[in-house]
């Protein structure tokens, strides 16, 4: 029987989740979720948001959201249906609402083709060597620290570090750059919260106008100078296609190289310090893992599921329809808790247990039209970074616990002490 038909909707009460969405944002909520998501989990597969819409917390509901057809992404057009649409006009919610996570077809159709399979086996293999190279050098670099100091942030040492270098090479991003896309990239984020302040809409409005001036003048002087770099191609592809409007060009250019830039930030270094976080607590665990490498993939995948980076996702529903029991209507929001779901003990067993040897399911990366694009890459980045380190720091393991963002939506460590 699945999720949806076992549990389905048991509570009306749209004032019952608050004191649960609190516990979330706390410090107690951010170190652990998981009992959180067991309460919400509880109260049903659909349970009622309090300021409308609803919570989606079983893994077969959420997956029939992520990847159902009768369900889309909050566009434009969604927004301005709402009884107050001023609410969503706020400059960093408009910036991201252009870009692939928050288009629906056909829109979303058009930008997907025109980018075809971005991380194919042969774009793997070609950036592969380049990440290997990083990722030695940061481990160089976590090596002396750990000599000269005892200990090591790995969030500012790595965690932060590959994921940046990486896509920014691959764009042929200049790396003096790096620090500034990341600082932008950490206020912006604020504005993706299910119910940002007015003070966190300022921060990422104010990140938002560094991030437009920098992905315009980065695509302006890139096509001043065209090269044989993806960037470039794009460049290519757009004229092409806009030869009459560059200003529709360069609108698509900046949607596509900011989103994709940004989107494989946090999201990647939330995933690599979990993976140090989960794997390094247990030395047997990382001592096997150290002589068994080809089960690194299977422990990446239970830390995506354990912990993912990405907490809730929204979708709205097209038209009048039935979840888990409980009847939608046309345009309501659902919001899908990545958690709840990849803890559910109906589709996983023994949910809160960390098993290297699981072999059970995620939604992690989503799924349906909106499926991670970078979820190779990232998968790779881990890789290749988890073999070196065990191999380079048997000993390694967490000097405290982590400290994470006060969010809701976009999980983000902010420091992992590490010893060896």
């Amino acid at each position: 029987m699945t999720a949806v038909g076992v549990i389905r909707g048991t509570t009306s009460d749209r004032r019952v989740v608050i004191p649960l969405l609190r516990r979330l944002r706390s410090d107690e909520g951010q170190a652990d979720p998981l009992p959180v998501w067991d309460e919400l989990r509880a109260l049903g597969d659909v349970v009622p948001a309090p300021w409308g819409g609803y919570f989606v917390t079983g893994f077969e509901a959420c997956n029939q959201v992520l990847r159902g057809r009768n369900w889309l992404v909050p566009d434009f057009a969604w927004q301005e249906r709402q009884p107050d649409p001023a609410r969503w006009r706020e400059p960093a919610r408009r910036e991201m609402t252009r870009t692939l996570s928050r288009l629906n077809p056909p829109e979303h159709t058009v930008q997907r083709r025109a980018l075809g399979n971005l991380f194919d086996r042969g774009t793997l293999e070609e950036l592969r060597p380049r990440i290997a190279a990083h990722v030695g050098r940061l481990l160089d670099r976590l090596a002396t620290r750990l000599r000269d100091r005892g200990e090591a942030d790995f969030v500012d040492t790595v965690g932060d570090r590959l994921p940046i270098h990486t896509v920014g090479q691959w764009l042929g991003i200049p790396d003096e750059h790096y620090p500034h896309i990341l600082d932008f990239t950490h206020r912006q984020v604020h504005a993706q919260e299910l119910v940002p302040t007015k003070s966190e809409l300022a921060i990422s409005a104010e990140a938002t106008t560094e991030m437009r001036t920098f992905f315009t003048s980065l695509i302006a002087h890139r096509r001043a100078d065209l090269g044989d770099d993806v960037l470039s191609d794009w460049i290519r592809y757009w004229d092409a296609r806009y030869p009459l409007d560059r200003a529709a060009a360069d609108q698509t250019l900046y949607d596509l190289t900011m989103f994709i830039t940004i989107a494989s930030l946090e999201t990647t270094a939330t995933l690599l310090t979990n993976a140090v976080w989960f794997l390094t607590q247990d030395p047997a665990r990382a001592d096997r893992l150290r002589r068994h490498p080809e089960e690194i993939d299977d422990a990446i995948d239970e830390v995506l599921r354990y912990d993912p980076p990405i907490h809730l996702n929204t979708r709205f529903a097209a038209a009048d329809t039935v979840l888990g029991g409980v009847s939608v209507a046309k345009d309501t929001t659902v919001h899908v808790l990545y958690g709840a779901a990849n803890h559910d003990p109906r589709r996983n067993p023994d949910p809160h247990v960390f098993d290297v040897h699981r072999k059970g399911g995620h939604l992690t990366f989503g799924g349906g039209l909106h499926y991670c694009l970078g979820s190779v890459l990232a998968r790779l980045e881990a890789r290749l970074l988890l073999t070196e380190l065990l191999e380079r720091f048997p000993t390694l393991r967490p000097a405290g616990s982590p400290t994470y963002a006060n969010r809701m939506v976009f999980r983000r460590i902010t420091s992992l002490k590490v010893t060896t």
